[in-house]
């Protein structure tokens, strides 16, 4: 809120700290902002001021029930869920898409595990929200080692294409449970086809949804910075790697905890960027 008030903020490049960016975040410069998170509770008193000064906003809200050993850090689930609905009766069921993301298959967290876990979220949710993607776990190679370290406890990570018939049986009950509910379902960025199960390719950053909710026309192509699968529209991220606390073991942005707990402690709530950036020589 701190950068909506200042009308701009910086981003660091992941790849050279002394690479900085600008992006104006004044109304007329921001076609809409799409807020992506596990937690929007600490941005819920924020939401009348983001009104009232004319924004459009939808949220992206990852929503799983993974035990604890993947998820050390996650609110109660019975938190989590009324925060969600929550959120959906401030904005609308149209404004808050349910994100299932990432499926990861393993001993302890099989197609039955997911079939329950998904079709119990998805009662509690039905009604909040219109539209729930979906995607499945890439093994990246910064957390391989974490989960690597559970494959004691269950967690070894089944390849989709080592387990298909658990596999189309996992995607065709997804799209049966969302249908249930009232969800359309989507995924996201995949090289799998989910379309035979029922499940049709969708983004992140969509256009045509952007468009219907808000009236406006974002760009029709594929934003060039993303993954060959992704199809959303382009679109600038403010976010930063290893600024989370979460923990979750399979998340892509934090490569360790110790750079995450240094960077929190490094935080200036008045600062343009969220890490700071490295001198340039």
């Amino acid at each position: 809120m701190g950068r909506i008030r200042e009308g701009c903020c910086q981003v660091i490049s992941p790849f050279d700290s002394r690479r900085v960016t600008r992006v104006g975040l004044e109304p007329r410069e921001v076609e809409a902002i799409v807020f992506w998170t596990r937690d929007p509770s600490g941005l819920l008193p924020g939401l009348q001021e983001l009104d009232e000064r004319g924004y459009r906003y939808l949220f992206l809200y990852t929503l799983l029930d993974y035990p604890p050993p993947l998820e050390p850090n996650a609110p109660p689930l019975p938190l989590r869920l009324e925060t969600f609905k929550r959120l959906s009766r401030r904005l609308g069921s149209e404004r808050v898409i349910w994100r299932y993301d990432p499926i990861i298959l393993s001993a302890r967290t099989d197609a039955p595990f997911h079939l329950e876990a998904f079709d119990r979220l998805a009662a509690e949710l039905e009604g909040a929200t219109r539209r729930v993607v979906v995607s499945i776990f890439d093994e990246y190679a910064r957390i391989r080692a974490r989960l690597g370290a559970l494959e004691a406890d269950g967690f070894a990570v089944f390849r989709p294409q080592e387990a298909a018939p658990q596999f189309e049986e996992l995607m065709r009950g997804l799209a049966r449970s969302a249908a249930r509910r009232g969800m359309e379902i989507f995924s996201c960025a995949e090289d799998h086809d989910l379309r035979p199960y029922g499940i049709e390719p969708g983004s992140c950053i969509d256009g045509a949804l952007l468009e219907r909710l808000f009236n406006i026309r974002p760009s029709g192509r594929k934003d060039p910075g993303q993954r060959k699968h992704c199809r959303c529209a382009p679109s600038k991220d403010i976010g930063a790697y290893d600024t989370c606390l979460s923990g979750c073991l399979y998340c892509y942005a934090t490569g360790s905890p110790a750079r995450v707990r240094k960077n929190i402690r490094c935080l200036d709530p008045s600062s343009p960027s969220l890490l700071p950036a490295a001198p340039k020589t």
